[in-house]
């Protein structure tokens, strides 16, 4: 029973640590861009308007072959996958596909972690080597990323080369830790 009320303890504190849905980013109000939460925020308005999307080294030292790619707009409310355009969202998909073959050929994957679990409010995937093995009978099979479905209530998912095509994992929220530190 105490076990279960320290699970229940630390669920809920990492759901006030969370971002969504209590982001402030505002980028026309620059007081509400000091929080911690804001950093990506901050990084991405330091970005000039074109190309629409940037990468970032992640800068977490546990983390040192991991990349992230960011969209370059920024607007108040806008947190996460689903807030994107479909063509902002096919934007960052491609992009970080094209980096994530540049830096791992065809060991790839991208992560994006449901809300609940992101520290940052600027939407970001990471980008790292798949883990050998990590692979789940629980994905959806696309052929490009502009079919890669939208996370739904929250979640995160996972996606990695399979063949021509790419594996979709969803209904997870921590999914980074599918990709090597």
């Amino acid at each position: 029973m105490r076990l279960l009320g320290a699970l229940l303890t630390l669920a809920a504190a990492a759901a006030l640590l969370a971002n969504p849905p209590g982001c402030a980013c505002d980028p026309a109000d620059p007081k509400t861009l000091e929080a911690r939460s804001c950093g990506l925020t901050r990084e991405a308005l330091a970005q000039p308007e074109d190309p629409p999307v940037f990468f970032l080294k992640d800068i977490n030292p546990r983390k040192p072959n991991r990349w992230l790619a960011l969209p370059r707009a920024v607007r108040k409310d806008v947190y996460s996958l689903s807030r994107l355009s479909p063509r902002e969202r096919e934007q960052l998909w491609a992009a970080a596909i094209a980096k994530a073959k540049e830096l791992w050929g065809d060991q790839w994957g991208l992560a994006y972690n449901g809300d609940e679990v992101r520290t940052q409010c600027q939407p970001h995937l990471h980008i790292g080597k798949l883990i050998e093995g990590v692979e789940t009978p629980n994905f959806v099979e696309v052929s490009s990323p502009a079919e890669i479905p939208v996370p739904e209530r929250g979640e995160g998912l996972w996606v990695h080369p399979h063949g021509n095509k790419l594996h979709v994992h969803l209904g997870e929220l921590l999914t980074e830790s599918v990709l090597l530190r």
